[in-house]
């Protein structure tokens, strides 16, 4: 038997704290094997839930916008390719900003690639060098320059993680972001890997039964 991958994710377009968008992303019921397999880790449990309400439930929207953030997210988790983080992500943003959702939906197509790949600068890691696409927003008008420079930045952590530079963050603040901002986009970027990996984890554990 195999987890419920098909669950209804509707429901976690919420940050309602009774939720947990982990549990419901990977499609774990009340009382599961998973349910009480998460239990055994209360503390990361707790933590990677309130991490998520404090990147999509901030206290404030002056650095970056809830709109940004979930537009972000929405562009990260489909690079991921995960499809039930995907759309959690993508109806989300549909709630506020419905044609923005179409918009990031069009750059996730034309950006979608392989990796991690990059060219390290130290000459005993050359041989390791992997050549590979650099992305650039193509909707930069839709999107607007800012946000257009985040899914530049969300890309490169992506696929390119070895070439983030000094140059790359300047990037951004050129775009308008402040460092605060900087900081805030790198801990989302970061934060949707770690949750599209704990999903698909607790996926497969729940199909090996």
């Amino acid at each position: 038997m195999t987890a419920d991958t098909s669950a209804d994710v509707s429901a976690g377009t919420t940050t309602d704290p009774t939720v947990d968008v982990i549990d419901t992303l990977a499609g774990i019921r009340p009382g599961s094997r998973l349910d009480l397999l998460r239990d055994r880790r209360p503390e990361a449990r707790e933590h990677a839930q309130r991490a998520y309400e404090a990147l999509f439930a901030p206290d404030s929207e002056q650095e970056v916008t809830l709109v940004e953030r979930v537009a972000l997210a929405a562009f990260v988790a489909g690079l991921h390719q995960d499809p039930a983080v995907a759309r959690h992500y993508a109806d989300r943003l549909a709630e506020h900003a419905p044609d923005l959702r179409t918009t990031i939906e069009r750059e996730i197509e034309a950006s979608r690639t392989v990796g991690p790949y990059g060219v390290y600068d130290e000459p005993s890691l050359a041989q390791e060098s992997l050549i590979g696409p650099a992305y650039r927003a193509g909707r930069r008008e839709a999107l607007g320059e800012r946000l257009a420079a985040a899914l530049d930045h969300a890309h490169l952590l992506v696929f390119r993680p070895r070439e983030s530079s000094r140059d790359a963050l300047k990037r951004l603040l050129d775009a308008g972001w402040t460092t605060t901002g900087v900081v805030t986009i790198s801990q989302l970027v970061a934060f949707l890997t770690f949750q599209v990996r704990v999903v698909a984890g607790l996926r497969l554990l729940g199909a090996d039964r």
